[in-house]
C-alpha cells in the first residue's frame, strides 16, 4: 500500500465518523456520555441493562412495526388523499392535525398519538407540498400539550396520579387550566406560522390502492397491542407481532427505525445513571423545593437535562405537591428535545435533515412562554 493511501485511510475513517455524528447527533452524544459516566462513575457493565425500561422499549418496537405495516398497506396514502381534498388551506390542515394529535394524546399517550398522526402527515406531504418540518414540530408540541390533561396522557402523569392518591376527575380538573392555556398558545402560534394559501394537489395523480388484508390485521393488532402494553404485557405482544410479520411480511420488521430503539436504550442507561448520582440529589436537597413555585421550577428545568419522566420520579422524593410537580414536568416536555421522549420520536419519524435545529428554534421559546404561563397559573 502506498504512503498516500495509508494517509488517506484514517482521514476517510474520520470523515465517515464525522458524517455519522452529523446524521445521528443524539446517538453520538449518548455514546460519549455513557463512556464519560463509566469512566468517572463506573458501574458493572452487566448491571446496565437493569436501568432500561424494557416495557417502554418493547412498546416502542411494537408500535414501530405496526405503524410500518399500516404504511406499507397503502391505507395512509388513501386517507391522506381523502383529507387533502376536503381541507382547503395549509393553515386549516395544520389546525386539524394539531387538534387530532392533542385529542389522541389525552387517551392514547403522547407517544402513541405520534405514531398515529406523523405517518399520516408524511403521506400528506407526498400528495401536496407541505412545510413538513414545521408541521411535525407543531404536532410534537401538540401531543405534549394535550397529554397534560389526563393521567393517561403520559408516563409522568400516570406516576404522579398513582402516588398522589387523588381521583381521576380531580387530577384532570387540576391540570385542565395548564392544558387549555398551552393549547391556546399553540393554536395562536399555528395561525401565525402557517399560511392560508390553498394546497397544491397537482402531485395527487395516482390511484391509491389499499392492501385491505394487511391493513385490517395491522389495525386490529395495533388496538390489541396498545391494550397489552397498557396492561404491562408489551413483551409477549411484541414477540407475537414480530414473529407473525417475520413469517408473513418480513419487510415490516426489517424496515423499522432500529436506531431509534438503540437511542432509547442508551437514553435510559445514561439518564438514569445521571439521576442516581449523589451530587444531583444533594443539589436538589440544598436548593429546596418546599414551595409550589420551586417545585414547578425544578420540574421545568431538571427535565431539560434528564427528561421529564425521570425528573418527576426524582422530585417526588423531595416534594409531595403533586400538582406543582405535574405542572413543572409538563412544561419541561418542551424546550430541549430530550425534555420529552415524544420529541425524539417525532424528530426521528419525520426523517428530515436539519430537524434538530428547526425543532429547538420553535421549542425553546415555547418552553419559556409555557414556564411563565405555568408559574402564573400555579
Amino acid at each position: 500500500m502506498s504512503t498516500s493511501n495509508v494517509k488517506r485511510a484514517p482521514a476517510s475513517a474520520l470523515a465517515r465518523v464525522w458524517a455519522f455524528v452529523g446524521k445521528e447527533p443524539v446517538l453520538a452524544v449518548l455514546v460519549v456520555a455513557l463512556i464519560a459516566l463509566q469512566t468517572l462513575h463506573p458501574r458493572p457493565w452487566a448491571s446496565l441493562p437493569r436501568l432500561i425500561d424494557w416495557q417502554t422499549v418493547f412498546t416502542l418496537a411494537g408500535l414501530l412495526m405496526l405503524t410500518k405495516a399500516i404504511e406499507l398497506s397503502g391505507f395512509l396514502m388513501w386517507l391522506a388523499h381523502r383529507v387533502v381534498h376536503r381541507i382547503h388551506s395549509e393553515r386549516a390542515l395544520a389546525l386539524l392535525l394539531i387538534g387530532l394529535a392533542a385529542c389522541l394524546s389525552t387517551v392514547l399517550t403522547n407517544d402513541v398519538a405520534l405514531f398515529a398522526v406523523v405517518p399520516l402527515v408524511l403521506s400528506l406531504h407526498k400528495l401536496a407540498p407541505l412545510p413538513i418540518k414545521r408541521l411535525v414540530i407543531f404536532i410534537a408540541l401538540a401531543v405534549n400539550a394535550g397529554s397534560i390533561l389526563t393521567p393517561l396522557g403520559n408516563p409522568q402523569n400516570l406516576f404522579l396520579w398513582q402516588t398522589s392518591g387523588v381521583a381521576f376527575g380531580a387530577f384532570v380538573w387540576a391540570l385542565a387550566p395548564l392544558c387549555a392555556a398551552l393549547m391556546a398558545m399553540l393554536y395562536a402560534l399555528t395561525a401565525v406560522m402557517f399560511r392560508a394559501q390553498p394546497l397544491d394537489l397537482s402531485g395527487d395523480v395516482e390511484e391509491h390502492r389499499v392492501d385491505r388484508t394487511l391493513c385490517l390485521i395491522a389495525t386490529l393488532a395495533f388496538a390489541v397491542f396498545v391494550g397489552l402494553a397498557d396492561a404491562h404485557h408489551a413483551g409477549p405482544g411484541l414477540a407475537v407481532v414480530a414473529i407473525g410479520f417475520l413469517l408473513w411480511r418480513r419487510e415490516v420488521v426489517l424496515k423499522i427505525d432500529w436506531l431509534l430503539l438503540l437511542i432509547f436504550v442508551l437514553m435510559f442507561i445514561v439518564l438514569r445513571s445521571v439521576a442516581s448520582l449523589s451530587w444531583v440529589h444533594d443539589a436538589i436537597a440544598q436548593i429546596g423545593i418546599d414551595t409550589p413555585l420551586r417545585a414547578f421550577g425544578a420540574g421545568a428545568v431538571l427535565s431539560q437535562g434528564i427528561s421529564n419522566v425521570p425528573a418527576a420520579i426524582m422530585l417526588a422524593e423531595f416534594s409531595k405537591d403533586w400538582r406543582a410537580l405535574a405542572f413543572g414536568v409538563s412544561v419541561g416536555g418542551f424546550g430541549i428535545a430530550i425534555g420529552s421522549l415524544a420529541n425524539l420520536i417525532a424528530v426521528r419519524l419525520s426523517g428530515e435533515k436539519g430537524m434538530w435545529l428547526s425543532f429547538h428554534i420553535v421549542s425553546l421559546p415555547f418552553w419559556i412562554a409555557a414556564a411563565l404561563v405555568g408559574a402564573w397559573l400555579l
